[in-house]
């Protein structure tokens, strides 16, 4: 896949991408894996979140799905998932609020009545040439987005989560080779990797699984909307494969870390890189 030089204003649409992103809308069969279970999934909107939200619906999930503010890839997100037969929920607003986190899952459990699966994808992240350039509102910014609201989601939802759920928490083959020029993004990813290995060991014996999925570079609306035209121009080119994976190529991991198959999985972090080796 090749991709035009191409910008976009913060958070970034879908709609605007070019190419479109494939999130498996035309590809993705599901076989009944997550039958009646109920997901939140931070980030729904487009991306890896809009993948995840379309593979866990074609397994038998509902989804309750958080978004910043763009209502067109929210709905479109929605309808993919009642077009697979299952309920969706929108709820808007920036989870760097820890009272929107709280109310997220209060949502979840006045809708559903329980929740199964949480995906912790929501991300914030701005290419920055150097360290005086990062404003410090920008640092506080992507703590509270990337970690910060993770905790608060994870704090409201484990007293709701019965033995057999789990937690997924997005993290970036940046937390293992940070990108100089997404400092604050990168050590974000750092310290969910950590969280998440740490959150494992510490509800293991409630038996809720967590693990974190590392992606490499996924094409998505979050590239043209916080990376130099120049540097979405030759996205991707720099792994092994030569190409940005598609968001759709993400969301199999999640299921099947969401699955009973992954029952003996907790406390890791799965690499999906094109070939960028994390060891």
């Amino acid at each position: 896949m090749n991709q035009p030089a191409q910008q976009q204003d913060y958070p970034g649409t879908d709609a605007k991408l070019d190419p479109k992103a494939d999130h498996g809308e035309d590809s993705y069969k599901g076989s009944g894996r997550l039958a009646g279970k109920v997901a939140v999934i931070t980030g729904g909107d487009s991306g890896i979140g809009r993948a995840v939200a379309i593979a866990f619906a074609r397994e038998g999930a509902d989804v309750l799905i958080s978004y910043l503010c763009e209502d067109e890839d929210a709905a479109e997100s929605k309808r993919w998932v009642e077009e697979a037969g299952r309920r969706c929920v929108l709820v808007r607003g920036d989870i760097a609020d820890p009272a929107l986190c709280r109310s997220i899952v209060q949502r979840t459990m006045d809708e559903f009545g329980r929740i199964d699966i949480l995906v912790n994808n929501a991300a914030y992240q701005m290419s920055r040439e150097s360290l005086e350039e990062i404003p410090d509102e920008e640092w506080d910014h992507t703590f509270q987005v990337n970690v910060t609201a993770m905790f608060h989601l994870c704090k409201a939802a484990v007293p709701h989560m019965k033995p057999g759920s789990t937690i997924l928490n997005t993290s970036s083959i940046n937390s293992d080779k940070p990108k100089p020029t997404l400092l604050p993004y990168a050590a974000t990813k750092g310290a969910i990797a950590n969280f998440s290995a740490g959150l494992a060991g510490l509800l293991a014996d409630k038996g809720i699984r967590v693990n974190s999925v590392a992606p490499g570079p996924i094409w998505t609306p979050l590239i043209p909307a916080t990376m130099p035209p120049d540097e979405v121009e030759s996205f991707g080119q720099q792994v092994p494969l030569k190409r940005p994976g598609q968001p759709k190529e993400v969301a199999a991991v999640f299921v099947f870390l969401a699955s009973d198959e992954a029952s003996y999985v907790t406390g890791a972090r799965y690499a999906v890189t094109g070939g960028a080796p994390m060891l």
